[in-house]
């Protein structure tokens, strides 16, 4: 099959855009830096990643007859916020399992921010005391048998709707995107760097972009920085969504090591707490360019891509383009950190 042969409930406003941050770059010194916007890619709850990624999941979640949506993630979590937005957009109802994934001591970050959107959704909110892993969780599968007790028909999204079938099919389609917008523009972006996790969004990346180097594309560089501060299961995890998710689109070989890159080096010790990197890294961006970036997955992705940038490891001669994925609403969460 190719990508083309699966159904698709459009949720976003179209291509999301694609800009130069000419501030950025000049200060760094070294390649050209564009960002492509996923935090403006829809009107569902101020957008997102994981927006794009349901766009592909849906059609299945209809097909299969589910009144429920059931998903997982950390108070913060960006993909619970969404999976509330397309439920309500579905007249669906959502329930959402939110693990304490941030050992964080903002004394209201169960109650601003990302859950906060999701309750005023009308999700119904578990708080569940569970450290960060992502991996399968008892506690998701606990909400859906609950959600069958009550008579309903759930359908299970597991976190960041990442190891589901589908997961990956939409940032596949992304890699298209990038590909008519270079046309548009006439400019090719031979680096991409995306924050990675939970991983399909880095994963489906890869295997859109192998499919369009079979069909006589030009080869790129797909950087993931890892912000999961559990790097092996991490890249672990991108290498098996990507192959399988290639396989599903038709590419026809196995990927090359080169094609799966996971850096460490900026997550820190612990998901989602940042660090000065972290932090310098949201201040500069949103000083040079107005472009607001979040503390637990951009804040870490783009102090990768400044420290690879201004080293000279992305050459100067290259064109990067930044993967934004949105999540700024769990700045609401991190407040004590800019009061000066």
């Amino acid at each position: 099959m190719a990508l083309s042969d699966f159904p698709r409930y459009p949720l976003t406003f179209g291509p999301s855009p694609v800009h130069p941050l000419d501030r950025l770059s000049d200060h760094l010194g070294g390649a050209r830096v564009w960002a492509k916007r996923e935090d403006v890619n829809s009107g569902l709850a101020y957008g997102g990643n994981k927006t794009r990624k349901l766009e592909y999941i849906v059609p299945d979640v209809l097909a299969q007859g589910a009144d429920t949506l059931v998903s997982i993630g950390g108070y913060q979590s960006n993909h619970t916020r969404q999976v509330a937005a397309v439920a309500a957009k579905l007249g669906l109802k959502a329930v959402l399992v939110q693990e304490k994934w941030v050992d964080w001591p903002d004394s209201v970050n169960d109650r601003v921010g990302n859950i906060m959107l999701s309750r005023i959704m009308g999700a119904e909110v578990r708080l569940d005391p569970a450290g960060f892993d992502i991996g399968f969780r008892n506690s998701w599968t606990r909400a859906m048998d609950d959600v069958r007790e009550r008579g309903g028909t759930p359908y299970g999204i597991p976190a960041g709707a990442s190891d589901h079938r589908l997961g990956g099919l939409g940032f596949a389609n992304w890699a298209y995107e990038v590909q008519a917008q270079e046309r548009e523009l006439g400019v090719f972006f031979d680096t991409i760097v995306v924050c990675t996790v939970t991983g399909s969004t880095h994963a489906g990346m890869i295997a859109g972009f192998a499919a369009l180097e079979d069909a006589g594309g030009r080869r790129r560089r797909v950087i993931g920085i890892d912000a999961s501060a559990t790097l092996e299961k991490t890249r672990e995890q991108v290498g098996r969504i990507a192959s399988s998710t290639a396989a599903l689109i038709g590419v026809e070989r196995g990927l090359r090591d080169d094609e799966i890159t996971v850096l460490e080096g900026w997550a820190g010790d612990l998901y989602g707490v940042p660090v000065q990197s972290t932090l310098d890294a949201i201040r500069l961006t949103g000083s040079l360019e107005g472009v607001i970036i979040d503390p637990v997955y951009e804040g870490k992705s783009m102090a990768g891509l400044i420290d690879l940038v201004s080293t000279g490891e992305i050459p100067k001669e290259s064109t990067v383009l930044y993967a934004h994925l949105g999540g700024q609403p769990a700045l609401n969460a991190y407040s004590a950190l800019f009061t000066g």
